[in-house]
């Protein structure tokens, strides 16, 4: 653990001109990039498509084990760090949301339920469903590698269909379906407390911001979500302070000050209320 905070990884650190989308095989991957063997916050959706190998990534407190045909799914905000062995057989894409959505529709990103912050970050698949994506990703390889004429049109083209094979996967028997406009004001709901978790708390503040009445933000919560607005900012919140806690040596006061709570008991009660263990005893059951 150390007492900097740890560091964000862009995009461009795979490649002076890959801003937004970068995709290679999994084998040497950090002979290739040393970096990913240590702590980093991706600011990028990342997925590595695994045929076999030896290792493991740990994302946020938990460790993934790389084995068999597994894909494993970063996001945004994520603390990861990759011990891939060297024969390990597979595909690593990472793109942004901003390519996605300059041909896709700004929130499409948030119909992929295997996207979203809140679930597993792994799935295990079948031989079958490994072949088929095996056989897009290597259109995509050759798509990135050979960059002619219109090749990020046609990369994003192949990524949605990847996705949409992937979230096939991760729930096969649902039926897709258009989201409403409470649905997508719960979206952008959520969007906010990742930016201002921190410094806002309150549900009528994101309120205010969303320009809805607290009650409403409140009713749509429980509607789309099944929880409170009040308990979205409180769980965004705990999230942060178990990423402080599991990567760094910052005692509970400088924790409960930088996530913008001026009285550090009041932290230790919301935490243990929660998650059920105060803030010191999970960082020790962590370590």
């Amino acid at each position: 653990m150390s007492n900097h905070l740890v560091p964000n990884l862009k995009l461009e650190s795979f490649g002076e001109n890959q801003a937004h989308f970068w995709v290679g095989s999994t084998e040497r991957l950090l002979q290739q990039f040393p970096f990913l063997e240590f702590s980093h916050i991706a600011t990028f959706f990342a997925i590595f498509i695994i045929e076999e190998g030896e290792g493991f990534l740990q994302i946020d407190s938990q460790k993934v084990r790389v084995e068999g045909q597994k894909i494993v799914f970063i996001k945004p905000g994520n603390i990861f760090k990759v011990d891939l062995s060297p024969s390990t057989k597979g595909y690593f894409i990472v793109f942004t949301d901003n390519f996605f959505s300059l041909r896709y529709n700004n929130n499409i990103l948030h119909n992929f339920s295997f996207l979203k912050s809140d679930v597993q970050s792994f799935l295990r698949i079948s031989e079958e469903n490994e072949r088929k994506l095996y056989v897009l990703l290597t259109f995509i390889k050759e798509e990135f590698d050979l960059r002619q004429r219109e090749t990020y049109k046609v990369l994003r083209s192949y990524l949605n269909i990847v996705l949409f094979e992937i979230e096939r996967m991760f729930k096969p028997f649902e039926m897709p379906k258009h989201k409403s406009i409470q649905q997508e004001k719960v979206l952008e709901f959520e969007r906010l407390i990742d930016l201002h978790f921190e410094r806002l708390k309150l549900p009528s503040q994101y309120a205010e911001m969303l320009h809805v009445t607290p009650g409403y933000l409140n009713k749509i919560c429980k509607e789309v979500c099944n929880q409170t607005a009040g308990y979205l900012i409180r769980k965004r919140i705990l999230m942060e302070a178990q990423r402080l806690l599991f990567y760094t040596n910052y005692s509970i006061n400088e924790i409960a000050t930088k996530l913008g709570f001026e009285h550090a008991p009041y932290f230790n009660t919301l935490f243990k209320k929660e998650i059920g263990v105060s803030p010191e005893k999970y960082r020790k059951t962590q370590s």
